[in-house]
């Protein structure tokens, strides 16, 4: 008699979404510009891309080189970085101050939304010329601006990120007798941090818009004065240059918000 032994196996079926937990691919991105990039050097050698449209990129390069050996690169630099921190440092800031109050207080919420609500959709860029009306044609009009149009992006990711705070948690909070500093502290505050520093991406992107278009009006040295004086003269690696140098600018901000919330945020993993 023979006795036969039967072995089942078990095949799982691996999971084909990625869900909601992507995996980071920093890679595929450099190689895609490389590949956008290489596109364009090809197309202006070989002549199916006019040189009249497009620069090449390895003239945008030696520009850039040119401006850092000059030490111009500094010189406009600088005072755009000083412009867009202390503008949108004022900006931010408050914004943040003004969500959090409308996000806990029902009369900040009722005097202040319809405010928000009014001057929020205004092109900020249109009113450049009256704050140079208000505040003169040097620095403060520039920080005021960007300060304007940073504040009301800022204000509305704050009480909407306040506003979605799970309230189980708060009521979860006040079961064990939490006071509402600490409620507000230890639960309202760090669940709306990733809603507020969402909202800090595109307020600063914005504030970098704006600090362009104020530095086309009445800058000696800025990278939006360098960028007009480069349009003026058509000199198209100049002014891709300008270009490229605004693009370093905002993936720098990017990368410097999500090193914030890898700090902040690594509850969450």
């Amino acid at each position: 008699m023979s006795n036969s032994n039967h072995v089942t196996t078990e095949k799982t079926i691996d999971f084909r979404g990625g869900g909601f937990a992507p995996k980071s691919k920093k890679w595929l991105g450099f190689v895609v510009f490389f590949f956008i990039l290489a596109f364009i050097e090809i197309g202006t050698r070989v002549g199916f891309i006019s040189n009249l449209t497009l620069p090449r990129p390895s003239d945008v390069f030696t520009t850039f080189l040119e401006l850092w050996e000059s030490g111009l690169l500094w010189e406009h630099l600088i005072p755009s970085l000083t412009r867009l921190f202390v503008g949108a440092s004022i900006g931010s800031s408050l914004g943040i101050c003004v969500g959090i109050l409308i996000g806990l207080f029902s009369l900040a919420r009722g005097s202040l939304v319809p405010v928000i609500a009014a001057i929020f959709p205004i092109p900020k860029i249109a009113l450049l010329p009256l704050f140079v009306i208000w505040f003169g044609i040097d620095e403060t009009s520039k920080y005021a601006l960007i300060a304007f149009g940073t504040f009301t992006p800022t204000v509305v990711a704050t009480y909407g990120a306040v506003d979605n705070v799970d309230r189980s948690l708060i009521r979860m909070g006040q079961s064990f007798s939490l006071s509402w500093f600490s409620i507000v502290t230890k639960i309202v505050l760090p669940g709306a941090m990733p809603g507020i520093l969402s909202g800090l991406r595109i307020s600063l992107a914005i504030a970098i818009i704006l600090l362009v278009a104020a530095e086309m009006l009445g800058a000696e040295y800025g990278i939006g004065a360098y960028i007009l004086e480069a349009g003026s003269l058509y000199n198209l690696e100049r002014l891709f240059t300008g270009v490229a140098i605004l693009s370093i600018l905002g993936v720098s901000v990017s990368a410097t918000i999500g090193m914030v919330e890898n700090r902040l945020l690594d509850w969450r993993t």
